[in-house]
């Protein structure tokens, strides 16, 4: 799992819970355990999380990648290339790499723009850097809650997307998605097509402002 953010967590700790090795990557693991005041979300800092979670691990980003078998992009989407880089090229040679980040741009303030969108999107920038690497773009559309227990709303009977160029590692990924409880699952075809699911955020973000919560999802009825 790479990325200690509130996402991150949640994900890890729900691996772990299914009877997964969870280890969370950082860049620094020196400092991620330092942090003393809560997130800008205001959940506890980050040691605290660890307390609670023995069972998952937390080491650097190259280590957290070499050791997985599976890896999980959870950063922030702005900063995913280059937390990979961090990562190493050859720690995510091979690998399925599930890619849950948005490309949200926050520096003009709320809402975000995207930072990559229309002709591209951040999984397959993260695919082109990382050839050998294969890539698999899903949950981006859903609250971190729901990404690992779809059933808290209308009992999981909402739709989650997957893209990706390797039929195999979707596979593996649909099979993921079914632990945790999905179970309408749409493939949406090669890795581009995560540009569709990526350009759904400004209008997430938008319904969320106006509902006033994150708790909701798509259901693709036919």
């Amino acid at each position: 799992m790479l990325g200690t953010g509130p996402v991150g967590q949640t994900m890890a700790a729900k691996l772990a819970e299914l009877g997964h090795d969870v280890t969370v990557g950082t860049r620094s693991v020196a400092d991620a355990m330092a942090r003393s005041e809560p997130d800008t979300f205001g959940n506890p800092p980050f040691s605290e999380w660890v307390g609670q979670h023995p069972q998952v691990a937390v080491a650097a980003l190259a280590d957290a990648a070499a050791i997985g078998e599976l890896v999980v992009n959870a950063t922030n989407g702005a900063g995913s290339l280059e937390a990979l880089e961090a990562a190493g090229e050859e720690n995510l040679a091979r690998k399925v790499l599930v890619d849950i980040a948005n490309p949200l741009d926050f520096s003009q303030g709320m809402p975000p723009s995207l930072t990559v969108s229309n002709t591209d999107s951040l999984g397959e920038q993260i695919q082109r850097r990382f050839p050998d690497t294969r890539v698999v773009k899903t949950l981006n559309t859903a609250n971190a809650y729901l990404m690992v227990d779809p059933k808290q709303l209308a009992g999981g009977d909402h739709t989650m997307f997957v893209s990706g160029n390797d039929p195999e590692a979707k596979a593996t990924v649909r099979e993921l998605l079914r632990q945790f409880g999905w179970s309408d699952i749409i493939d949406l075809g090669g890795i581009s097509t995560a540009r569709g699911s990526e350009m759904y955020l400004p209008l997430w973000l938008r319904i969320m402002g106006s509902i006033e919560n994150p708790m909701f999802n798509i259901k693709v009825v036919r």
